[in-house]
């Protein structure tokens, strides 16, 4: 079986919308974390992640994540995560991932992309 690991390039609004699909690991991270460069690079700073097609995911994938929001971090800008309770065929690995490292509270994560790219409204002050 040849496994396709695959970033594809799109725009929400304001956000920039990198959708992943694939297995996220030593061979294929470095491509995920060139590609967020790119978008950082092209003056983009508000990034959305769409893992719900990512069926696999290894310590270097998340590195890649870790490392995102960073980057995001220090030029002001905000990442987003699609990670679905549902996610790829029987619940996002990704999100199991995070988890078990304890790191899943570190990421702003939305059930889909809808979600992702729509502004809360901030709450009303007295």
């Amino acid at each position: 079986m040849v496994v396709t690991f695959k970033v594809t390039d799109g725009e929400r609004g304001e956000w920039a919308v990198l959708q992943v699909s694939g297995e996220l690991d030593l061979v294929t991270s470095p491509v995920l974390r060139q590609r967020v460069h790119d978008v950082v690079a092209a003056g983009r700073h508000d990034l959305v992640l769409d893992l719900s097609e990512v069926y696999f995911c290894d310590s270097s994938g998340i590195g890649v994540l870790i490392a995102a929001r960073r980057l995001l971090r220090s030029c002001r800008g905000r990442l987003r995560l699609v990670l679905p309770d549902g996610g790829s065929v029987e619940g996002s690995h990704v999100n199991r991932v995070l988890g078990a490292l304890g790191v899943r509270r570190l990421f702003d994560v939305h059930p889909d992309l809808t979600d992702a790219v729509t502004e809360e409204e901030p709450p009303l002050s007295a």
